[in-house]
């Protein structure tokens, strides 16, 4: 079971904020074990006071090192966090980093309707700066309006639809955790010198061009005399017009994208606006090296992944996106290819939404989706726990797990969304996910 902290972002004697993470702590203690962490022995940051060293400090520190990952409930000073959490903030990113790297779910309750939503948003910007570094979970936001009336008098949240989004949230987070701790592995650190500027070359680099330029494509085929439109080409067992090639890859029921083994974005299948893409691509973007198409705090990862396809740690790696509904499930695969020797020469990522297959089976075989009671799953994702998980260890990584050569002992069940032949995922839909999300001012915890 993960071991996780919660951190309430005040100091009040009530905190809804604290009474929402013993919540937490205590409905989802199936999923998650959670620590409550306290800040109110925390000093006011003051760098020429430096108290990095003192005991309120490094309490949190060491908790937040320990720990697989860190839940912060916060609310909502004038459109903020509160100058208590700021100050704790800062002690964590002075001299000390626990948060560098750490996986981190923002939950947050308030007076209003709004439900922190200012002060989490302000929040996902400090714990993502430069110092702090913290993988904050994507999307998932769980916001907690008209706090007052929230609970009962246990301490309980009263509205069931809010509790079954929460554990949602909860299910969601235990994977990224999963997810982000297995590419922090440092057990390899060879990843370090995975270059995703494509500052070297390899035999088909095509030299003497601009990676960033927006024509690349253009300048590309110019330079080489690339085949076009009704020219043919010779394939392993086909000869087919670069036209027939195109309309080939772009018929595919998913998006393809070919990066080399110099880390070159050198292709994608483009069928479609970048706004209706299920992993946004502009034609722009062929030719850039691949730091270019993640997030600069993503690139760690991305270089531990490429590294692990490129060492043959494994040959494929998958990745759920956060954040679906009930009607998506949207995966991304990234390949490792290979030349006839069995050299790495580069990934295929692809990426489709596995649901229109999941439904068309369904309903064409007359079964349904039903929980697996042998499975140690995610009573929410559907994630399960796998009993040969040592023999095809998850890549952790938001849920992802990463092929292994040895096959897994129960191969009825997938090791990437926990999905199982009896599938371990709930008849019924997931509860919406405009719970306490309705917009507004909110005020003071």
């Amino acid at each position: 079971m993960l071991k996780l902290v919660g951190i309430a972002g005040s100091v009040a004697d009530q905190s809804y904020n604290r009474m929402l993470l013993k919540f937490i702590a205590t409905h989802f203690s199936d999923l998650i074990d959670l620590e409550i962490l306290d800040i109110d022995d925390v000093p006011m940051f003051n760098q020429s006071d430096d108290q990095t060293d003192g005991d309120a400090v490094q309490f949190l520190n060491r908790k937040i090192t320990q720990a697989d990952g860190v839940i912060i409930a916060t609310p909502e000073h004038n459109h903020t966090i509160t100058a208590s959490l700021k100050s704790v903030i800062e002690w964590l990113s002075f001299k000390i980093h626990p948060l560098s790297g750490k996986p981190l779910m923002i939950v947050g309750a308030s007076y209003y309707d709004q439900g922190s939503s200012r002060a989490q948003l302000n929040l996902r910007q400090i714990l993502e700066s430069p110092g702090v570094d913290a993988i904050v979970m994507p999307g998932n936001e769980f916001l907690l309006g008209d706090v007052k009336t929230a609970f009962d008098d246990h301490n309980n949240l009263k509205d069931d639809r809010t509790v079954g989004f929460l554990k949602e949230t909860i299910g969601k987070f235990t994977q990224f955790v999963k997810v982000i701790n297995s590419m922090n592995d440092k057990a390899d650190e060879g990843w370090k010198k995975e270059d995703l500027e494509s500052h070297g070359t390899v035999d088909t680099t095509i030299k003497g061009l601009d990676m960033h330029a927006d024509d690349w494509v253009e300048q590309a085929a110019e330079k080489t005399h690339a085949a076009e439109g009704s020219d043919y080409v010779k394939l392993d067992r086909g000869v087919l017009t670069v036209d027939q090639l195109n309309w080939f890859l772009n018929s595919m029921p998913m998006e393809l994208t070919y990066a080399d083994d110099n880390n070159q974005f050198l292709y994608y299948n483009h069928t479609m606006d970048v706004k209706d893409m299920l992993a946004g691509r502009t034609p722009g973007s062929a030719g850039n090296p691949m730091a270019d198409c993640h997030p600069k705090a993503a690139i760690p990862h991305v270089q531990q992944v490429v590294h692990m396809l490129r060492t043959g740690k494994t040959d494929l790696f998958k990745l759920p996106v956060p954040g679906m509904g009930p009607d998506k499930y949207i995966m991304h695969y990234y390949q490792a290819m290979h030349d006839d020797q069995g050299g790495y020469r580069g990934i295929n990522e692809f990426v489709l939404d596995l649901m229109p297959i999941v439904k068309y089976y369904l309903e064409h075989t007359g079964q349904v989706l039903a929980k697996d009671p042998n499975a140690k799953a995610d009573a929410v994702s559907g994630a399960s726990s796998h009993a040969a998980a040592e023999k095809a260890k998850p890549d952790d990584v938001s849920g992802a797990s990463a092929d292994t050569e040895k096959p897994a002992e129960k191969p009825a069940t997938d090791e990437v969304s926990g999905a199982s032949a009896s599938a371990d995922v709930e008849t019924k839909p997931a509860a919406p996910k405009d719970v306490d999300s309705v917009s507004g001012a909110s005020a003071k915890d």
